[in-house]
């Protein structure tokens, strides 16, 4: 294949989880329903966090603002993939996949930032209850969100300014639904040893180091909570970390799904079937974990409805 100047490379095409035809209905109407599914539970989150005083805490700042990610990154592949469906399109153009591609990546990594500072937010809160008021700030805690959208800002740009210096060859298919970076490194004609180098050492970096903050506040919280000598203590101490728990779990786990999905099998397809797990799942799944799993989401959202029914 004779290679191209990326200046030349006007679009990509998005191969999608399928080529049958008979599918794509089916496929269009599963999407959209996910979409609407997790704008609606994730904005209904947000607005039952904002209209309830007693939510007013760190805790439910970080959720609010792990739902307004979630909307983001969903909104981020979800949208383009239907519309392509719709026009029966699969093109997308250069400047639209690197924007796309810069939006994941933004997005997930804020989200590993905000479970990284929601583990946190319970380990002060168990292990040090006196404390927890002056430890976690309102200051404090917005500060900790601007700078991990700050951060994850920089990552994603700096790799997309990365893909910008590539040259690609003929073949511009991506086997995905959405312009995961990856994908577009393997259409290169350019060397990417370094670039890969680079991926492997960020993720490290800025997915590793939340994870291993998460899995060090809940060694400490674990450890505090069994040395409590009521029955109750410990069971309202794992309580107010279940939620959370399930979201990681279900974050995580599908993460390294798609990871280990693709280091075993060489089918594009299965890997973006694998791909939706951590995608578009668990940004769907998280406004139903905290909401039944959490007593004052519960009753905040049964507040709101009665509010909005009143208005009807």
């Amino acid at each position: 294949m004779e290679p191209a100047n990326h200046t030349a490379v006007s679009e990509f095409l998005l191969l999608g989880l399928t080529d049958d035809p008979a599918l794509q209905p089916l496929i269009f109407s599963l999407f959209l329903t996910m979409y609407l599914v997790t704008i609606l539970g994730n904005l209904l989150i947000i607005l039952a966090v904002s209209s309830d005083p007693h939510l007013y805490t760190p805790m439910y700042f970080f959720l609010s603002a792990l739902s307004f990610n979630d909307i983001c990154l969903s909104s981020s592949t979800i949208p383009k993939m239907l519309v392509n469906i719709q026009r029966q399109d699969r093109s997308i153009t250069y400047t639209g996949c690197l924007a796309q591609a810069c939006s994941v990546i933004l997005f997930v990594v804020l989200e590993n930032f905000l479970l990284a500072m929601m583990a946190y937010d319970r380990y002060v809160a168990i292990c040090y209850p006196l404390r927890y008021t002056a430890i976690m700030n309102p200051r404090l805690c917005v500060l900790m969100v601007l700078l991990s959208a700050f951060i994850s800002t920089m990552d994603s740009l700096f790799h997309t300014l990365m893909v910008l210096r590539l040259s690609f060859c003929s073949d511009m298919e991506i086997p995905q639904f959405f312009c995961e970076l990856a994908q577009v490194l393997k259409l290169s004609c350019t060397q990417t040893l370094i670039d890969n180098i680079l991926i492997y050492a960020a993720s490290f970096l800025f997915l590793g180091v939340p994870l291993s903050g998460i899995i060090f506040s809940y060694v400490h919280i674990v450890s505090s909570v069994l040395r409590m000598p009521s029955s109750g203590g410990k069971h309202k101490a794992f309580s107010t970390c279940g939620s959370h728990l399930c979201v990681v779990s279900l974050f995580y786990g599908t993460g390294l799904g798609v990871y280990f999905s693709s280091a075993v099998t060489a089918s594009p397809r299965k890997i973006a079937v694998a791909s939706v797990m951590y995608s578009v799942v668990p940004q769907m799944m998280n406004p139903f974990i905290y909401s039944l799993r959490n007593k004052d989401v519960k009753e905040a959202l049964r507040k709101l409805m009665g509010r909005m029914a009143s208005f009807l």
